[in-house]
């Protein structure tokens, strides 16, 4: 029996250790489901304060359910540790680290390599490599597998190798890790069997494909697709606002046709760590084959630009009101990427933030879901909305729209923004949509 043979095996009675570097939006959950099939995990992740929360069965990430969790740990299915040496006893290690973007917007992928790094240290026969941080066509195969070769092993033969790209969506009640598709392409056919056995046993399907780099490009074709379209659909809000027309009763209108269009809405700049980096990662690997990706530019250049025209509309309502933006008190309700969540990755709130502040605005915010602010160039701790409305303020501004928010409540204050269309149906002069 070969080593390949012997872990599909493993996978298939639940006996296989299952590794997981990277305890985040991705990674916990991912974990979780894992070790409620039955499987023994271990997460490895360099924050101390992940580890022992995790140890301590306590859940940091709003989509995995804290008696879930606790669940697991009292069973002694999943433990969480800083030991990195600890992959070699691993059976199955699978990758799910933050792949961000430099300043100069190319890939940076040093998390990566630094988890390949660990997990070479021990890398045996018989082992899985699944990557799942999002990155560009060819990474797999041109950073992960000579990395992991180097040790004297060959992918596909002495050890497993395969990308599946994680798609998770923070705060989406109705599809959670279970029930999201996973894709995966793997470096030869056992290893593209031994992943989609493991991931068969906690997603609702699985869709193989025929090469790490086809997996890596599903992901960059799923989020660029919504990144043009957000970019279109944002430039149809700037237009319409030139020509005096409501871009979200167009888009309602337009939905009800029951083919051939998809509805995309207008918002404050695109947020959360997929859809504002990924067209970035596809565009920088076209760049390398001599290839430009005008479309995917130039959605990026008008999602760019969302933050500093919903400053410019908080510009014009004070105007409304003979009021400058330098001196006013502007509050902004919703400092999260989105709605019902505390990720604050890309947040294009933060942006606005930063941006009325460069213009002498004295900014706070309220967010039930981020209680402290502390960013680069904004610091502040969230106000309570009775306390904030209290105060008063010159002009709010709706930058997330979460549940929580009264918006009856917040439609009668003397001016307002709303990025979100949260304010749909209500009207009046001091009420200023995007």
């Amino acid at each position: 029996m070969t080593p390949a043979t012997q872990l599909l095996e493993r996978i298939r009675k639940t006996d296989a250790r299952i590794g997981i570097i990277g305890l985040g939006y991705v990674g916990l959950p991912l974990a979780v489901e894992f070790a409620r099939a039955g499987f023994s995990v271990t997460g490895f992740d360099v924050d101390t304060s992940k580890v022992a929360q995790i140890n301590a069965g306590r859940s940091y990430i709003p989509d995995v359910a804290e008696a879930e969790l606790a669940e697991v740990v009292r069973h002694g299915k999943l433990h969480a540790t800083t030991d990195m040496t600890k992959l070699g006893d691993m059976d199955v290690i699978d990758i799910c680290v933050p792949t961000p973007l430099r300043k100069t917007k190319d890939p940076d992928l040093s998390y990566v390599v630094k988890a390949v790094e660990s997990a070479a240290k021990g890398l045996r026969k018989g082992q899985l490599v699944i990557l799942e941080s999002t990155t560009y066509p060819g990474t797999t195969d041109e950073v992960v597998q000579p990395m992991l070769e180097a040790t004297g092993l060959k992918a596909g033969e002495d050890f497993l190798l395969a990308f599946s790209p994680e798609r998770v969506d923070p705060g989406n009640v109705q599809f959670p890790t279970s029930k999201i598709p996973k894709v995966v392409g793997g470096q030869g056919k056992a290893s593209t069997e031994a992943a989609a056995a493991l991931y068969g046993r906690v997603v609702a399907s699985v869709v193989p494909v025929s090469s790490t780099r086809v997996a890596e490009m599903v992901k960059l074709l799923e989020n660029t697709f919504r990144a043009v379209n957000i970019g279109l659909v944002n430039e149809i809000a700037l237009m319409s606002n030139k020509m005096g027309i409501d871009v979200w009763e167009v888009i309602d209108a337009a939905k009800t046709k029951p083919f051939g269009f998809m509805p995309f809405y207008p918002g404050p700049g695109l947020g959360g760590h997929c859809i504002p980096i990924d067209p970035f990662y596809l565009s920088w690997k076209a760049r390398q084959s001599g290839f430009e990706c005008r479309f995917i530019e130039l959605a990026g250049q008008v999602n760019g630009s969302m933050p500093e025209y919903v400053v410019q509309r908080v510009a014009d309502a004070l105007n409304s009101v003979k009021k400058p933006v330098n001196g006013s008190r502007i509050h902004l309700f919703g400092i999260a990427y989105k709605r019902d969540v505390n990720d604050m990755r890309e947040s294009p709130a933060l942006d606005v933030a930063e941006l009325l502040i460069r213009r002498g605005g004295i900014v706070t915010y309220s967010d039930p879901w981020v209680t402290e602010l502390h960013e680069a160039h904004v610091e502040m701790k969230s106000v309570d909305v009775d306390a904030a409305i209290t105060a008063g303020f010159d002009c709010a501004v709706i930058t997330t729209d979460h549940t929580a928010f009264d918006y009856s409540r917040l439609a009668t204050l003397p001016l307002i923004v709303d990025t979100r269309n949260a304010l749909k149906g209500m009207s009046g002069k001091n009420i200023f949509r995007l």
